[in-house]
């Protein structure tokens, strides 16, 4: 009896450590039956919940980036004078970025939900400022009214947008893509209380059943109940958000595509996000055309008819003009861009070298520039923006290059893109 116990431990034995051996150690997608510290079983009645996770859900309209070391800081001569971007070395983590530029088709289906299910003053709060366009002594009248609205612009980056509405758009897209997900990939009307704030009284006839924008139907916030999303049930996407002024810049030089394989060495440099000192594609059939849309010089916004150059009068189709190496369109030319960080002109020494942001005034308060006394506009309420546009001369095409304005403040030459963590393994 007694061997038949031994040699019936012994075989069992022997299968645990056979399955020990081809499962491996634990990992985020096969973290095993039990605790690998406690040895306590996971998903009983008193252990813990393991919700099974196979990957972070794909995230629409989002590029990966590859994070790594880098030097950041301008590569053209600092014609202003600035100072304020001095090169450095720095580690960004990977994360996500939206491909294109935010499109005024985009911004109307934001519109949309937010008028069916938000507070009226939330809505209005969101309205591109169209006015924008308007200038004294230029007929741009027809952008005033048609550039958000009309469809031959619907994929034209969004313009008139503050640094604070961008805010709120990366809030309310993380809120209705979390929804679609819970829902199994569609969005389902909510109910009671919308993202920003109440619907109106059903009674008034006014709310949800208005639809918004030229359309019908209505949608609601977050969803709830069994399929709510949740970050320990990895059925949620990270927050959409503005990118960090580091994170813009990493991705819009994209030199992943100058580097040798197996060459931990980063030896090729760029002053725009693309190969070579000029502004005109140096290779192919496409060979001379412009690689972005820019103003070449005083009264030049496009060429002349029957050789455009970069063919645009003001902005362009998103996804005109060739990608960058990390699959990113239009990082230079087009729209500046918007990012997360509060300006200051010290911040490439202050900040951290690994993923560097500055959030707030910390070691570089405003009360030492003198807003009050109109020698400064830098205080707290000021943002990065980035990219160079349409209006502005090949300068300000380089990424390294960098501007602020308020962040309640809006014009026709910014618009955003968003970005995201990469929740797990940096590769």
């Amino acid at each position: 009896m007694k061997l038949t116990n031994y040699l019936r431990l012994s075989v069992l034995g022997l299968v645990v450590l056979a399955s020990c051996g081809k499962k491996g150690p634990p990992t985020a997608q096969k973290p095993g039956k039990y605790s690998s510290t406690t040895g306590i079983e996971y998903n009983t009645e008193k252990g813990m919940a393991v919700a099974n996770f196979k990957k972070i859900p794909e995230g629409p309209g989002l590029v990966f980036i590859e994070g790594g070391r880098t030097v950041l800081g301008s590569q053209e001569e600092d014609v202003t004078q600035t100072h304020d971007n001095i090169e450095r070395t720095v580690t960004i983590a990977s994360f996500y970025m939206d491909e294109a530029e935010v499109a005024n088709i985009h911004w109307l289906e934001y519109l949309h939900f937010i008028r069916a299910d938000s507070a009226e003053e939330f809505y209005r709060s969101a309205l591109p400022d169209t006015t924008v366009w308007a200038r004294d002594l230029s007929f741009n009248d027809p952008y005033v009214t048609y550039y958000l609205r009309y469809p031959g612009f619907r994929y034209f980056p969004v313009v008139g947008v503050s640094w604070l509405q961008a805010d709120d758009y990366c809030t309310w897209r993380t809120s209705k893509v979390n929804e679609r997900l819970a829902a199994g990939g569609e969005s389902k009307p909510g109910g009671g209380k919308g993202l920003f704030g109440k619907k109106k009284d059903k009674a008034t006839g006014e709310g949800a059943a208005a639809g918004a924008e030229g359309t019908a139907g209505a949608a609601g916030a977050l969803a709830t109940g069994k399929n709510s999303t949740s970050i320990e049930n990895g059925n949620t996407l990270p927050n959409y958000r503005l990118p960090t002024e580091a994170e813009w810049e990493y991705a819009a030089q994209a030199l992943v595509g100058t580097q040798e394989v197996g060459n931990e060495n980063q030896e090729e440099k760029r002053i725009y996000p693309w190969d070579g000192k000029s502004t005109r594609n140096a290779y192919g059939k496409k060979q001379g055309q412009f690689l972005a849309n820019f103003k070449r010089g005083r009264g030049d916004y496009a060429g002349i008819a029957g050789s455009l150059n970069d063919g645009a009068m003001i902005t362009e189709y998103i996804y005109s003009y060739p990608p960058n190496d990390y699959g990113l369109y239009n990082m230079a030319g087009n729209v500046n861009e918007w990012v997360q960080d509060v300006y200051r002109p010290l911040s490439f020494q202050d900040v951290e070298d690994l993923n560097p942001f500055r959030r707030n005034g910390v070691g570089d308060p405003a009360e030492k520039y003198d807003k009050k006394g109109y020698q400064s506009l830098i205080d707290d309420h000021v943002r990065v923006y980035k990219g160079g546009s349409w209006r502005d001369v090949a300068y300000w095409l380089s990424p390294g290059t960098r501007r602020f304005m308020a962040e309640d403040s809006s014009t026709a030459t910014i618009g955003f893109r968003c970005a995201m963590i990469n929740a797990g393994s940096n590769k």
